[in-house]
């Protein structure tokens, strides 16, 4: 199936040329996500918030997500209009897409980006655990569910991250931000 392209976002996403390969680049804001077949470079940047990256090589077909909140409380994530901003259920959508248009989850390669402990905390011991580890623990937990393993994962820590994925080839390139104090 050629040329599938399934954008959808809860904003809008701003759509350039990356000048050294010609590559279409878009920037993925926090509730959006994107699944495509064509070669496309997304950048997204990361504090508490994960991303997760799939890919099927045999299609070159990649989806990315950039989950805000862990998950919407057991509401029905495919009825919900606000579902991509969550992890679990920006994950349910990539993955019911991607079966959709006939590729077996067993053939994807799944990485986790992200959940880091980016704000300044005030004491050292907390009783709740912090967004970005929630974020990270919900997308486990539903990789899990759906029997993926990420090859690949880069998560936690106090350093947001910059990533570039690359739909065609599943790469991703990473660079860490210096922690800012708010």
């Amino acid at each position: 199936m050629g040329g599938d392209k399934c954008r959808e976002t809860a904003g809008s996403g701003l759509l350039a040329v990356v000048d050294e390969t010609s590559l279409p680049m878009v920037y993925l804001n926090p509730g959006q996500v994107l699944m495509t077949d064509k070669p496309t470079v997304v950048s997204t940047v990361l504090g508490s918030c994960v991303s997760v990256t799939m890919f099927n090589a045999a299609r070159q077909y990649g989806a990315i997500c950039h989950g805000m909140l862990p998950d919407c409380n057991g509401r029905e994530c495919y009825e919900c209009p606000e579902r991509l901003k969550y992890v679990e259920c920006s994950v349910i959508h990539m993955t019911r897409h991607i079966q959709r248009v006939g590729i077996d989850l067993k053939g994807l390669d799944v990485k986790i980006f992200g959940g880091a402990e980016v704000l300044a905390s005030a004491t050292t011991t907390r009783k709740r655990d912090t967004v970005g580890r929630q974020n990270i623990e919900a997308a486990y937990k539903i990789l899990s569910r759906l029997g993926l393993t990420p090859s690949v994962t880069d998560v936690g820590g106090v350093n947001g991250r910059k990533i570039l994925f690359y739909t065609h080839t599943g790469d991703v390139y990473l660079k860490r931000l210096r922690r800012q104090f708010l």
